[in-house]
């Protein structure tokens, strides 16, 4: 919970009533690595705050896994459409890493939306981070190079470099695996 604290308190005061009622809408759940906390097919009940470890969120596109999500700690995830509009995910959530997750309920989640302030605020706040953090990834499909994503992606995501497989890595960034081998053999630090 503390993290989740520290996270939020960046952005904005919190009162004793606030960080009262967050505590008592939230659950902490360990899950270890390899775990699904989400399959296609379901419907998303929860908010997420990852304390600690990496989630990937990933599709079935014409049978194969894509990755279209990375997260690493002290950040939020959730299946945004389907947690929204109450409907079947496409999406899948698994643990890379063991993980200590804070979830919050869909049930819950409105209630800090109707009792407090600052949680409105909050959905703001990480929903556009999101929203930008997706259209950057975009235009870097359109415009970078294979070696460019990766090495952007270095700058931006140090821990997950070396936290995340090859292939998990590859898949984000739209690269083969093998590719990304070689690229990788190309790269002196």
């Amino acid at each position: 919970m503390k993290n989740l604290l520290n996270y939020i308190e960046k952005r904005f005061t919190l009162s004793k009533a606030d960080i009262a009622l967050l505590e008592q809408y939230s659950t902490t759940v360990y899950i270890t690595a390899q775990t699904k906390v989400l399959e296609a097919g379901q419907i998303e009940q929860h908010v997420y705050f990852i304390s600690s470890g990496i989630v990937k969120g990933y599709q079935n596109i014409d049978g194969k896994f894509v990755v279209q999500h990375l997260v690493e700690e002290h950040d939020f995830f959730t299946s945004l459409e389907s947690f929204t509009n109450e409907s079947p995910t496409l999406d899948y959530y698994e643990a890379i890493t063991d993980c200590r997750l804070i979830k919050i309920s869909k049930s819950d989640f409105e209630l800090l939306q109707a009792k407090t302030k600052f949680w409105s605020d909050v959905v703001n706040t990480v929903t556009n981070e999101h929203l930008n953090c997706k259209q950057e990834r975009v235009k870097d499909f359109q415009t970078l190079n294979a070696k460019e994503r990766y090495l952007k992606f270095l700058k931006q995501y140090p821990k997950l470099a070396l936290r995340v497989s090859v292939d998990n890595i590859a898949s984000f960034l739209g690269i083969e695996p093998q590719s990304l081998s070689r690229i990788r053999k190309q790269i002196v630090f």
